[in-house]
């Protein structure tokens, strides 16, 4: 049987909708045979374990367990989307509080039992700031943690196809970065329709420019507008993204799209945030964003708003400030 590797992948959260994909996506993408579930809600997890063997995937070892210190000890890869879920008529902030302590007790546990875990991708919301407070209570380095954020970049896309007619794989590059939330900055200098550049195309008959700005507003809301849909929250799409980073963590193609990344470069310091990224073997790299001036306004406006959250975090005493992460982690600067 051919896998990626044979290390131990854990899923955390792994009775939930998002969990469980992601847990049979795995599977299907043969990542590793060994899998763990891990989700404090025995039955509902004894039961995807129990759908997932029905499945009969052939050489997974899949084991499952609602006890913290047997879920996480070896683990060398996780996936997280072990935080409370957002409902309707709730922003990703309004997860803000609970969400947070979850995060905080997660760092603590890849600490405390598998500190020489690979990569840990975090998807429960608001995720650049979960994923931060992971970041700094596992003790791990910057470039082994990072978050979902290329959702908003594939909803752009997808949006671009319903609004021109053109195939997916023939709309490249489409990016939205900072936070993601409906603060998000989407870009559109940096996208290529069929080998034009997008800029070249909005306000024109093919897409006017009110017609542009309400597309912006529809990927800003793609989250929601799925909620309003189906009644829940985002659960296919994230799984399958999610499992393409631990992927490319892993060995396999490397993730292109952006991801959330721990930033302090002088322009955007002590933040994690979708950046133009790319997640292998080695763990995430993030580059220079460039964009017209207006996109790059809006980013920084983005990015003040994660500065917003991340203090409030810091008043509410989950994370302490920022003179004393170093110490909290000494891989943080």
């Amino acid at each position: 049987m051919n896998f990626l590797t044979d290390e131990k992948l854990l899923i955390v959260g792994a009775a939930g909708m998002i969990g469980s994909n992601m847990a049979q996506t795995a599977m299907m993408m043969r990542l590793t045979p060994n899998i763990c579930l891990y989700d404090p809600y025995a039955p509902a997890l004894e039961g995807v374990a129990e759908e997932l063997y029905h499945c009969a995937f052939e050489g997974v070892n899949l084991t499952f367990t609602s006890d913290i210190a047997e879920a996480f000890t070896g683990a060398k890869y996780i996936v997280s989307s072990g935080g409370a879920a957002r409902k309707a008529g709730m922003t990703r902030e309004d997860l803000l509080k609970g969400n947070a302590q979850i995060a905080e007790d997660f760092g603590k546990n890849v600490r405390q039992y598998c500190p020489d875990v690979k990569h840990v991708v975090v998807i429960f919301n608001p995720a650049d700031i979960t994923g931060l407070i992971t970041l700094l209570y596992s003790g791990l380095k910057p470039t082994q943690v990072t978050t979902l954020a290329a959702l908003d970049s594939t909803r752009l896309q997808h949006e671009l196809v319903k609004a021109l007619g053109v195939p997916a794989d023939k709309i490249v590059n489409c990016r939205t970065f900072g936070g993601h939330g409906e603060q998000m900055a989407v870009f559109a200098s940096t996208t290529l329709v069929d080998g034009k550049p997008l800029t070249e195309i909005i306000g024109t008959e093919t897409l006017p420019l009110e017609a542009w700005t309400e597309l912006k507003g529809r990927v800003i809301q793609g989250g929601k507008h799925i909620i309003d849909l189906r009644g829940r929250s985002s659960f296919q799409s994230p799984a399958y993204v999610s499992i393409e980073m631990i992927a490319a963590a892993m060995g396999g193609k490397p993730f292109t799209w952006p991801a959330g990344c721990y930033v302090n470069n002088g322009k955007f310091d002590h933040i994690m945030m979708a950046m133009e990224t790319t997640i292998d073997a080695t763990g995430v790299h993030y580059a220079e964003i460039k964009g017209t001036e207006q996109e790059q306004k809006e980013l920084e406006e983005s990015y003040k708003h994660l500065c917003t959250l991340r203090d409030e975090v810091i008043a509410m005493g989950v994370l302490p400030p920022i003179a004393d992460w170093h110490a909290l982690n000494p891989n943080i600067d």
